[in-house]
């Protein structure tokens, strides 16, 4: 044949060659290789994620571009003789060709069609498990420690031409997580993973290890917890004296409580949810809650500060009881008082009035409605003279000028 045509020929079929081509359905991900001795050719690496570590793969070949029918050779690399040399089987007169079953481990396939075409494509399959571990290392009241265990396989495909192996790079990642969901220091960076915030509830901790190719393998450990979370809600938080608090506890996995509601050493309760606690000197306080574990574990909780205000008094000067509903009552505004005596007298010295009590009988004073002595009869408009006593729960004492004085009455 002349010279000119072997040319022809060759650049003629040239782009069927570079259109033949090798898959691995179902493998998760696909790499070249990097020969050493051929850094220019860039076979392809297939990928299958293994769950069983039983699977096997599949390829399939396909004929170049153009129509007709081809001969497709299947070799295996043989590590003995450090060649593709163990002949897997032919498959005549078709346009493509599979190659199922199979194993790890390097492939080549020719490709030829008589007088016209000859080339060979070259495949390496590897199954890949990653390995997790989650475990539990050690626990106290103060912290949690879980240990964690990621392992990834390596894989070596080989240099054609030396036979050499060559180091397919593969790196690991991992994730910790946890359901219910629980705090995790680093999870993707301590793969020993130590928490000073451990669950109050029972938890499913779950290592994720992931390589290069994206293959997955997941571990649990189930942790029951030890722990005990203090809470608790308080209302009111301010208000006159005496003054009724009540507590609703919100702890968790606690078995037994004590409170301490802050206005003696002695005022506390093991009870989970105590009586409503009554603070009678005006100031500030805050209650502590410890929550204990059933294993003993103590958590605390100091609450806001409770405001219990002090006694005040404030006279009015005038009050005009005409039923409209607006100022109606001749009554001191008062707070944290413990006892008020009221005497109220006309201008001729008559006692019209008076009002002596204390605790639950103070609290419910509505104060004077402008009638003479409790009776029907309606005291006149002028100006009448009150002389008040009266003694906080802060142990102050309203006597005196101050507390003497005139109110008109006006209807």
């Amino acid at each position: 044949m002349p010279v000119y045509l072997r040319i022809l020929i060759v650049f003629v079929f040239l782009p069927f060659a570079l259109n033949a081509q090798m898959t691995a359905p179902g493998s998760n991900a696909v790499r070249h290789t990097v020969y050493p001795s051929m850094p220019g050719v860039r076979d392809p690496v297939f990928i299958y994620c293994s769950q069983t570590g039983n699977e096997s793969g599949i390829l399939i070949s396909a004929r170049p571009g153009g129509s007709g029918l081809y001969s497709f050779t299947w070799f295996r690399w043989n590590e003995l003789k450090k060649s593709f040399s163990d002949s897997i089987k032919t498959d005549s007169g078709v346009s493509s060709s599979t190659l199922n079953g199979i194993t790890e481990g390097g492939y080549r396939i020719d490709i030829s069609k008589s007088g016209i075409y000859d080339t060979s494509l070259v495949g390496w399959v590897f199954f890949d498990k990653p390995y997790s571990k989650a475990g539990f290392e050690n626990n106290t009241c103060e912290y949690l420690a879980l240990s964690g265990t990621a392992a990834i396989d390596t894989f070596f495909y080989k240099d054609p031409a030396s036979g050499n192996p060559v180091r397919l790079p593969n790196k690991v990642r991992f994730l910790w997580s946890s359901n219910p969901s629980s705090k995790i220091p680093y999870p993707d960076f301590e793969l020993n993973m130590l928490t000073y915030d451990p669950p109050v509830e029972n938890v499913t901790y779950k290592l994720e290890v992931t390589d290069s190719f994206n293959c997955k393998s997941e571990s649990t450990y189930f942790y029951e917890s030890i722990h005990s979370k203090a809470d608790f809600d308080i209302d009111p938080t301010e208000g006159e004296a005496p003054l009724e608090v009540a507590f609703t506890n919100k702890s968790v996995n606690a078995s037994t409580y004590l409170w301490r509601f802050g206005d003696g050493k002695d005022s506390t309760s093991i009870l989970e949810n105590p009586e409503p606690h009554v603070y009678y000197k005006p100031g500030e306080y805050t209650v502590k809650l410890e929550a204990i574990s059933e294993e003993g574990c103590i958590d605390s909780l100091r609450s806001d500060k409770i405001v219990v205000e002090q006694s005040d008094l404030d006279i009015p000067n005038v009050f005009t009881p005409d039923g409209d509903g607006y100022n109606d009552w001749f009554i001191p505004m008062k707070k944290s008082m413990r006892f008020m005596s009221v005497e109220i007298f006309s201008r001729s010295g008559m006692k019209v009035y008076g009002f002596t009590g204390e605790g639950k009988i103070l609290r419910e004073w509505q104060g004077w409605d402008g009638n003479v002595n409790n009776s029907s009869i309606k005291a006149s408009p002028g100006v009448y003279f009150y002389l008040i006593r009266a003694y906080g729960w802060d142990d102050i004492d309203y006597d005196g000028k101050k507390y003497r004085g005139f109110v008109y009455l006006y209807r």
